[in-house]
């Protein structure tokens, strides 16, 4: 993506199902866990470069023990760092025992932190607020009672914080802070102690408190805690909580907006953002690994039993498919073929944009996530061609070329954009700063017949296409060609995302940009006046009144006008943009249908909220986010 936003934040979670000493004898180590761990944190490493944290939880530990430990870090390379300082710890008990000590677990978990059986890992993407230690996952909420302590770690935002906000407060809670984490975290904590209370009450009087303490441990229903606390969340979301007990769970939004994965065996369980991890790290097969279903829970106990369990009624499957486009891993087998899919779904407007000249045309991507795209635009070109060799051949149609050339011909393809190192862009002055911006990229020189070939490079999605202007169009144009097409193999972004992209203004959106342009044009500039009028007077109603913005015009009309918007003075060629349909994408990505960005149609109420007080912020003058 050369818009370069932040998006999506990365879970991993780890919990034995057998006593340690079980993995010391198999696998010769006692850091089996933490090994594993490491691995699927380093390979979600993609979702989240602000910061990262883990916490260890040890089960059955002597009181006086600590049995929570944790580690948060915001440097660069924090998940290095963090097990940089785990290595430490093991390094420290490896002087004060003997070989023997360190292959005994109860040793090992006596002295050393991160010895536990229940591990959870985050990665984090600031969308909103500072980058501090405060704001890096795990959370964490204390208590004497161990079945009273929660961590808490998610990939998620909420749409209605206030809301939640004041719930806690009519509780009689006093919330340090007025951010989605803390209030979830206050929240489900919240119902963790009526738990433990209810649980509490119907034994007491029959055993000691000590007795009590072990039958709340092994009774807590942690599906109930789930299904009191997430019945008035709206938003995208998959959190993953530990139990001070060593039970857990990880929970998903209603839509399935946000991803979770598992894999489970008589050993472990495990649950990551995305699939490869779990398949690096465990070395299994990619149909044993399960996603957690919309609206369900993975929930595992403090004996390490563990279901699936449903917590909010599903709704329709809206998962986020900017995931397949762009966010994941394009070494998940499925996103790799749907990523080729939407390349090749481009190939008929391409063709019809450059007039069916293969011969004067150059095919190149912008790096690296569109390289995928750009393979299957390829190959959709290699069957154009084959076809049209077969009409010739086979069914004898007449034809110009000549046959050996026809039969020779191939699509001229080149690494045309290459990214270079990051170039700061410090100097104070504008048009200095210009300069730098437009030299991130560089190009390859003499492939490129100036005046005579036109270039075509495909991007996952443009979002706000600054960095096509100022970059990549000044780059390419170097080479003197006589068109560049641009093509986004993501539909156009009209609208603001809620649930975990940092796209929440409404001007960022080049499309939104161009629309308002042409509104202006064509003197239909009270439409603008008109849905502000109708998302400020009717702010609940469950109607999204921005798409009436883009109604008057069709896909072409906006993506000429988002040309014209990217083209300045000094571009000599001419220039043309191409956007995916929203057709093709669900055809490419049949199972992965969230598309709100793209249409408006959000998900859950909150998201209509969203968008109207997105446009009423533009119209505003307003710089923030609408949520």
């Amino acid at each position: 993506m050369s818009d370069e936003i932040k998006h999506e934040c990365g879970i991993a979670l780890i919990r034995l199902r057998k006593p340690l000493q079980y993995y010391i004898d198999k696998y010769d180590t006692p850091f089996y866990a933490a090994n594993r761990l490491y691995v699927l944190m380093q390979k979600q490493i993609n979702r989240g470069q602000d910061g990262a944290g883990l916490a260890n939880i040890k089960i059955n530990t002597r009181p006086g023990t600590r049995y929570i430990s944790r580690y948060r870090s915001v440097e660069s390379e924090a998940v290095t760092k963090i097990f940089q300082k785990i290595n430490k710890k093991y390094k420290k008990a490896k002087k004060a025992g003997t070989e023997a000590d360190l292959m005994d677990a109860n040793w090992i978990k006596e002295h050393t932190a991160f010895s536990g059986e229940v591990w959870l890992g985050h990665l984090r993407y600031g969308t909103h607020g500072q980058n501090s230690i405060e704001t890096c996952h795990p959370f964490l909420k204390q208590n004497n009672w161990r079945s009273r302590n929660l961590v808490m770690a998610g990939n998620f935002n909420m749409t209605n914080v206030e809301e939640l906000f004041d719930n806690l407060v009519k509780l009689g809670q006093h919330p340090k802070e007025k951010t989605d984490t803390v209030t979830v975290m206050e929240k489900i904590g919240h119902f963790l102690d009526e738990e433990n209370q209810r649980i509490f009450d119907k034994y007491k009087g029959q055993f000691s408190n000590r007795e009590i303490t072990e039958v709340i441990e092994q009774e807590l229903d942690v599906a109930r805690i789930l299904r009191r606390s997430c019945r008035d969340f709206d938003g995208g979301y998959a959190m993953a909580g530990l139990i001070g007990n060593g039970a857990g769970f990880v929970v998903r939004d209603p839509s399935g907006i946000r991803p979770a994965y598992y894999y489970a065996d008589d050993e472990i369980i495990v649950v990551a953002s995305e699939k490869p991890p779990i398949k690096t790290a465990f070395n299994i097969d990619y149909k044993q690994i399960k996603e957690i279903q919309p609206g369900n829970a993975l929930i595992f106990n403090k004996d390490g039993s563990y279901a699936e369990h449903e917590i909010i009624p599903p709704r329709e499957k809206k998962s986020c498919s900017f995931e397949r486009i762009y966010f994941s891993r394009g070494t998940d087998p499925d996103i790799y073929r749907e990523r080729k899919n939407l390349g090749r779904a481009l190939v008929p407007q391409i063709l019809k944009a450059i007039d069916f000249d293969l011969k004067n045309t150059v095919f190149s991507y912008i790096p690296n996530t569109a390289e995928t795209a750009y393979y299957g635009m390829i190959e959709g070109l290699e069957d154009y061609l084959s076809a049209k060799r077969r009409e010739i051949l086979i069914e004898g149609k007449p034809h110009l070329e000549d046959l050996e050339d026809l039969l020779n011909f191939r699509p001229r393809v080149e690494k045309l954009v290459s990214k270079d190192v990051k170039l700061r862009t410090f100097i104070t002055n504008d048009s200095d700063r210009d300069i730098m911006v437009s030299n991130v990229y560089d190009t390859t020189y003499e492939v490129i017949r100036s005046g005579v070939d036109t270039i075509v490079v495909i991007d996952d999605s443009i979002v706000r296409g600054t960095t096509i202007e100022k970059s990549i169009l000044t780059t390419l144009d170097k080479l003197k060609p006589k068109r560049i097409i641009i093509v986004s193999s993501a539909p156009q972004i009209r609208f603001p995302d809620c649930y975990g992209i940092d796209m929440s203004r409404m001007k960022d959106f080049i499309a939104f940009r161009a629309a308002v342009a042409l509104l202006k044009e064509r003197g239909m500039d009270s439409t603008l006046d008109r849905v502000y009028d109708k998302c400020t007077t009717d702010p609940d109603e469950q109607v999204n009144f921005v798409k009436e913005i883009y109604d008057p015009f069709t896909d072409q009309e906006i993506s000429d006008k988002i040309a014209q918007i990217i083209t300045s003075e000094t571009i000599e060629a001419e220039v043309h943009v191409i956007y995916q349909t929203v057709q093709n994408l669900h055809l490419s990505c049949p199972a992965h249908r969230g598309d709100w960005y793209f249409t408006g149609d959000f998900p859950t109420e909150g998201g209509m909220r969203v968008v109207n007080k997105a446009f009423v912020n533009y119209m505003e003058g307003k710089v923030i986010r609408a949520y």
